[in-house]
C-alpha cells in the first residue's frame, strides 16, 4: 500500500481495513472497547494512509475539545516555566492539548483575549494568575469550570475561592520546620523578603510567617519589599543591611528572591550563608539544588501539585454538574547549607 498524497479520510481507512467507519472511531480513543488486534491493524493501516481523526470535528459532535487553557502572569521565571513544562507533559499524556494564555503587566487579561478563549471551547482552565477570577472568566468560560491554586496557612483569611475547583496549598507544615530550624540556629532577627505587591500567595506566606514567629516568642519579621525577583531581592537585602540594620536571617517568598538575597550578601556585603546569615526560599526550584546556591526551602513538590491538578481536570469532565472539587497538598521543608552554624 502507497502512502497517499493527501490526508485519508476514515471512510478511506475503513474500507482499506475492512471495518466499518465506527470501528476506526473506536479505534482512536483509547477508552473505547476494540479488540486489540484490530485496533492494531487500523492504527498501522491508519498511519500507512497518513490519516487522524479532525479533533476540531470530534469536538463539535462530542462537546469536548480535549484542550486545557491555562492563564499565567510569567512564562519566563523559574517556577512558572517548570511547571508548564511538567503540566503540558502530564496533559499530553492524557490527550489533551495546553493553549497558554498571558497576562499583562497589571496580571489582568483584556477583553479580547478572553473572547480568544471562549472561541477554543476549553474543557478545563487553570488560572495561575488570580487577578483573573472566576466572576471575571466565567462568562467567557461556557461549560468549562476555573480551577484555581489557593495558599492556606497560619492566620491567613478565607480567600474568595470556596466555589470554584481549587488546589489547596498547605503552607503551615513546610513553614513551621523551616521557623523551628532557624530558631535551633539561634536566628532571633528574621527579615522577610517578599514577593509581588497584592499577591495572595505573597500574603498568605507573610501572614503565615508573621503567626509562626510569634508563636515562638519571637518579633515580627523586618520586611525587604520584593516582588518575587532576582535583581529586587538584590537590592532589598544590600539595603536592608545598608541602611536598615540587617538581620541574622532572611525567609524569601520564593527561590529566585532567596538566590538574589544569598548573592548580595556573598558578593556584596561580603557576608557568609550561613555562618553570618541564614537563608530560606519557597518552592524548591530546580536550581535550589545547584551546588552554588544549595538552598534550604519550604517544597511544593511540583509532580504531586501537577498531578492534582490533572485529576481536577478529569474529576470535573466527568463529573461536569459536581459541585466545587477540591485537592490538598502540603508543604515540607527541604534542608541544604543555607541554614546552619549558630546555636544547635
Amino acid at each position: 500500500m502507497t502512502t497517499p498524497t493527501r490526508r485519508a479520510t476514515a471512510g478511506m481507512v475503513a474500507e482499506a481495513a475492512g471495518v466499518s467507519r465506527v470501528a476506526v472511531s473506536r479505534a482512536f480513543n483509547p477508552e473505547a472497547s476494540l479488540d486489540a488486534e484490530k485496533r492494531a491493524r487500523i492504527l498501522e493501516i491508519a498511519r500507512r494512509m497518513n490519516y487522524a481523526p479532525d479533533r476540531a470535528a470530534r469536538a463539535l459532535k462530542m462537546r469536548r475539545s480535549h484542550l486545557v487553557g491555562v492563564i499565567v502572569p510569567d512564562v519566563c521565571s523559574p517556577w512558572e516555566s517548570q511547571e508548564i513544562d511538567a503540566l503540558t507533559t502530564a496533559l499530553q499524556e492524557r490527550g489533551l492539548g495546553t493553549l497558554l494564555f498571558k497576562t499583562r503587566a497589571d496580571l489582568t487579561l483584556a477583553d479580547a483575549t478572553l473572547r480568544n478563549l471562549r472561541s477554543f471551547n476549553l474543557d478545563s482552565v487553570i488560572a495561575f494568575a488570580e487577578s483573573v477570577g472566576p466572576d471575571r472568566l466565567r462568562p467567557y468560560l461556557d461549560r468549562a469550570v476555573p480551577i484555581y491554586v489557593d495558599y492556606l496557612g497560619a492566620g491567613t483569611p478565607a480567600t474568595a475561592l470556596a466555589d470554584v475547583d481549587r488546589l489547596e496549598i498547605d503552607l503551615v507544615p513546610g513553614m513551621t520546620q523551616a521557623v523551628a530550624l532557624l530558631a535551633g540556629h539561634g536566628a532571633r532577627r528574621v527579615a522577610y523578603l517578599s514577593g509581588r505587591p497584592g499577591s495572595q500567595a505573597e500574603r498568605s506566606r507573610r501572614a503565615t510567617l508573621e503567626a509562626l514567629l510569634s508563636a515562638r516568642g519571637l518579633p515580627p519579621p523586618r520586611v525587604a519589599a520584593g516582588d518575587f525577583t532576582y535583581a529586587t531581592a538584590r537590592q532589598a537585602t544590600l539595603d536592608l543591611f545598608r541602611l536598615d540594620g540587617g538581620a541574622d536571617a532572611i525567609f524569601a517568598a520564593n527561590d529566585e528572591s532567596a538566590f538574589g538575597a544569598m548573592d548580595a550578601l556573598r558578593h556584596g556585603l561580603g557576608l557568609a550563608v550561613p555562618g553570618d546569615v541564614h537563608v530560606v526560599g519557597f518552592d524548591d526550584i530546580a536550581q535550589s539544588g545547584w551546588d552554588s546556591y544549595a538552598l534550604t526551602t519550604v517544597k511544593i513538590d511540583l509532580a504531586a501539585r501537577v498531578q492534582a491538578l490533572v485529576r481536577l481536570i478529569l474529576r470535573r469532565t466527568g463529573q461536569p454538574e459536581a459541585p466545587p472539587l477540591r485537592e490538598a497538598l502540603p508543604t515540607s521543608l527541604v534542608v541544604r547549607n543555607t541554614v546552619g552554624g549558630g546555636a544547635p
